[in-house]
């Protein structure tokens, strides 16, 4: 069905009091903006009202009801106020059973009802389930002692800019929302429609919460996503209980492409629970299980130089850094938001690129064996002797990327993880970390490489000696080549012979 009006404003009458009487009220200004700003993303005038004889007794209006058959959606502005108000919780009662009778509530998984949430309220338990567990616009922010201080155009400055970010995201999603509910009442079309390639469905992307310093790079990193046509889970808040929190977390992980984590000096909300740890933690712990069983891509970010005046935050801080485990398949960012963006940006760019097809080799063509020997860029030189023997030997060998941005240094050791016959990790200058660094890639190459055969994998042993290599020679640990004493074509025979095998 069709609808004559686009948007109703629910509020309560104390909250558009004016500060002062030179001004307008908080709702009647917001109104006027999200008017404008709608209008304009969805390319014609927005039909948006609210009650503007409202009194103090808030006396309900059936009046407003016999509108509500003929309204798309309805936004609730929520305050302590509002919560409090029979007649606003009514209003939103009123409309919920309205839609379930005029085209439904939910329209591809977005409720007809938003929630703009002015200030902070101690409890939404009058409020409707579907207004609980809708994902909220919040007005406001915290400042440095955890005060709340509401957005505001008339403060100025950093208040007002915020507040005007917020407002251009609603309207974005308030118009994403009314177009599909258009679309959904449209009739069916009688003639047949001409053959067309389906596009391919852009990939989901799971934006882990955060903590609150974190929270408007997120906003707009999600805009940023929302707007260019990504689904960005979650879609609704989760739950604050450990046991609920981690299984849903799970299910959206299973249907994300990448996730995206948004690290910051604060430790962030702790679920009720045993572990005790924050949503950060958590999440990230749950992204690199989808990892190494999915191949999940993951972008982190670390802003350079964040540190917390939290003991296992900082801790948290530093085991990003400097364990690859906590890391594991992630690209970790240390620039600016927009370098966080553009990291995004190429990774969903790679992921929609489709896979060219593969072209069969005639049964007895020879194949030249494709070697990826990966060392530290401080063995560069170190490697030429086995370089050459491997190439003598008819194999073409690639070593690492060295250069380029963390986004370019990934792709080019991803692609040759994919495509490499045989993984020669020459375990040299680099550490035991950079070893099971380099170890967690290979394993996560699994994912991606499709109907290929693993490929063969060993580790070459170089100097500086180590207590860890010394163990992996007395272990006599399989696919273990010795040439911590130097270059030795005996010793490579194994792995060449391996090759040879394919």
């Amino acid at each position: 069905m069709g609808f004559e009006k686009h948007l109703f404003i629910s509020y309560a009458h104390l909250d558009n009091e004016p500060l002062t009487e030179q001004q307008q009220g908080w709702i009647t200004r917001f109104h006027a903006s999200l008017s404008t700003l709608l209008s304009m993303r969805m390319g014609k005038k927005a039909e948006i009202w609210r009650d503007s004889k409202l009194r103090g007794n808030d006396i309900f209006a059936d009046e407003i009801v016999q509108q509500f058959p003929k309204t798309a959606l309805l936004i609730s502005v929520l305050t302590p106020r509002y919560v409090e108000s029979d007649w606003c919780t009514r209003e939103v009662r009123e409309f919920i059973k309205t839609a379930e009778a005029s085209g439904g509530l939910v329209v591809d998984n977005k409720a007809r009802v938003l929630k703009v949430i002015k200030s902070p309220v101690d409890s939404e338990a009058r409020l409707p389930p579907v207004m609980k567990d809708a994902l909220g616009y919040p007005f406001y922010i915290f400042d440095d002692e955890e005060t709340p201080l509401e957005l505001d155009p008339a403060y100025g400055g950093d208040l007002a800019q915020k507040y005007n970010l917020k407002l251009a995201k609603l309207a974005w999603d308030v118009a994403q929302l009314i177009k599909k509910l258009e679309a959904s009442a449209l009739p069916p079309n009688p003639e047949p429609a001409a053959p067309v390639t389906p596009a391919s469905p852009k990939p989901v992307v799971y934006l882990a919460e955060c903590s609150f310093d974190r929270r408007e790079a997120r906003d707009a990193l999600e805009s940023d996503l929302r707007m260019h046509g990504y689904t960005v889970l979650p879609e609704r808040p989760l739950s604050d209980v450990e046991a609920e929190f981690v299984p849903a977390v799970d299910g959206l992980l299973a249907q994300s492409k990448l996730s995206i984590h948004l690290v910051g000096a604060n430790y962030g909300a702790v679920p009720d629970g045993p572990s005790q740890k924050s949503v950060t933690i958590l999440q990230n712990e749950l992204a690199i299980q989808h990892a190494r069983k999915n191949g999940l891509e993951r972008v982190i970010w670390l802003a350079e130089g964040t540190q917390s005046p939290s003991s296992r935050q900082q801790a948290f801080i530093e085991a990003l850094l400097r364990d690859a485990g906590v890391q594991f398949g992630a690209d970790l960012i240390t620039g600016d938001l927009e370098k966080l963006r553009g990291a995004v940006h190429a990774v969903l760019k790679k992921l929609e690129k489709p896979e060219p097809p593969k072209v069969p080799q005639p049964a007895g063509s020879p194949t030249t064996p494709l070697v990826y020997l990966i060392c530290d860029e401080r063995d560069r030189k170190a490697t030429i002797p086995l370089r050459k023997f491997l190439k003598a030997q008819g194999a073409e060998v690639k070593i690492p990327l060295f250069e380029g941005d963390a986004t370019e240094v990934r792709q080019s050791n991803q692609d040759l993880l994919t495509e490499c016959h045989g993984v020669l990790l020459f375990y040299g200058a680099g550490d035991e970390a950079w070893k099971r660094m380099v170890e967690s890639d290979v394993r996560k190459s699994r994912a991606y490489r499709g109907d290929r055969p693993s490929p063969v994998r060993y580790t070459y042993l170089a100097e500086p000696a180590t207590g860890e290599k010394t163990e992996l020679i007395e272990l006599e640990e399989p696919n273990v080549i010795n040439g911590v004493e130097g270059f030795s074509e005996a010793a490579i025979g194994p792995f060449v012979k391996a090759l040879e095998r394919l």
